[in-house]
């Protein structure tokens, strides 16, 4: 069954919540994943009661009673679209009865043994993030301790190669933040302006530049107004996706400064071209580790974090509580491709000068300060993993870059 409007709404909005709470600490670059965080919540709260099974059903967007189903939907989705490899893992120990509705919503495949070792729990599941991701994350992001019951997790990694490469080379910004500094830049040149769109937003304008995958895995850069902030301007891209925001296209953009980063220029040529888009970027390279507890009202985990009483009498008739949930994501951008993997997890406690004589039109897109990007499912406009560039990769003479 496909996944459905109402799912990948909640998704994505979700991961709009996440990146406006942690504006705070928007100096930093980060990438993270909230279609890695949602199908664990929507199982939560399937199992909860009281202000927990509440809180969850408010963060998954969803009502609590149709939120498993909803996530094995988005799960079984994800599986079948290419160049994304996801999995959910459950682990409980031997002693922990399950509710048998509750475990017969979860993958036949998912449920797996904590021994009450933690050393040698910790290999197991280190080794099972490691292996879902191709080994992009090689450390499962959670605390196991001796009273830990049970953890459920998950993992995805994605990857695709772009329909036009890019080519790179040692960019020097003149002005901004990058000033100076001497970056892995890509450039490339098409005559496909509508790859690049202005967005209008009550905070500001945002460029925003599509960079497609071979296999309906794309990223959106988005360059937002300087002091726009990071939840700013990718609640932009999310409500662009959802066609919330007028977006102006770059055949129809005049002349001029048109948008941050963004030139509409003539040009002139020795014969007639046609119009040109040249996009300049930084390459990057990010690792983030996110401890989705210190955002507990963001993920409805506020009441769920009390380890004085269980909270989730649907998945067991022993006490549980949420004692850990964390999440580690990586994201590569490059001259080929894309790569991309997050493992998220919880942990239960008990509770020459020549005659130019034609012109044409160049429209030029730069993003050589701080900006965002979402990658996401072509067809389904299902974000993936978003995140905030402010660290590119330095280029060096001596490497190659991928």
């Amino acid at each position: 069954m496909p996944v459905t409007n109402a799912t990948i709404r909640a998704v994505n909005e979700l991961t709009a919540r996440w990146a406006r709470a942690s504006d705070p600490v928007a100096g930093d670059g980060t990438v993270f994943s909230a279609v890695g965080v949602w199908p664990l919540l929507a199982f939560l709260a399937d199992g909860a009661d009281g202000p927990a099974r509440t809180e969850l059903a408010d963060a998954v967007g969803l009502p609590a009673a149709g939120a498993a189903g909803a996530a094995r939907e988005l799960l079984g989705a994800m599986g079948t679209m290419r160049g994304l490899d996801s999995a959910l893992g459950l682990w409980t120990k031997r002693t922990l009865q399950l509710r048998e509705r509750w475990e017969a919503g979860l993958p036949a495949e998912a449920h797996g043994v904590l021994t009450g070792d933690p050393a040698a729990d910790k290999g197991a599941l280190d080794a099972w993030a490691a292996k879902r991701t191709g080994g992009l994350i090689g450390e499962m992001p959670v605390a196991l301790e001796t009273d830990t019951e049970m953890v459920l997790a998950s993992a995805l990694a994605m990857r695709t190669n772009w329909l036009r490469r890019f080519w790179d080379f040692p960019m020097t910004p003149e002005t901004g933040p990058w000033a100076d500094r001497r970056l892995v830049g890509l450039y490339r040149q098409s005559e496909l302006l509508d790859r690049v769109g202005v967005a209008d937003t009550p905070e500001g304008h945002v460029t925003e530049l599509r960079v497609l995958g071979d296999n309906a895995i794309d990223v959106h850069l988005l360059l937002g107004e300087e002091g726009m902030t990071r939840g700013q301007v990718l609640r932009a891209g999310v409500d662009v996706l959802a066609r919330r925001l007028p977006v102006v296209s770059g055949p129809q953009l005049p002349y001029g400064e048109v948008g941050p980063g963004l030139r509409v220029v003539k040009k002139r040529s020795e014969r007639p071209l046609p119009p040109t888009l040249d996009v300049t970027t930084a390459a990057f390279d990010l690792r983030a580790h996110h401890d989705l507890l210190a955002l507990h009202r963001v993920f409805g985990l506020t009441t769920a974090r009390d380890v004085g009483r269980g909270h989730f009498p649907g998945i067991s008739g022993f006490p549980l509580a949420v004692g850990s949930a964390r999440q580690s994501t990586t994201a590569q951008f490059g001259a080929v491709g894309f790569r991309a993997a997050a493992v998220t997890a919880f942990g239960f406690p008990a509770g020459g000068v020549p005659q130019l004589r034609w012109v044409t039109t160049s429209v030029r897109a730069a993003f050589d300060r701080p900006f965002g990007f979402l990658a996401l499912h072509r067809h389904t406009r299902l974000v993936l993993a978003a995140g905030w560039v402010t660290d590119p990769e330095p280029y060096r003479e001596d490497e190659e870059h991928y």
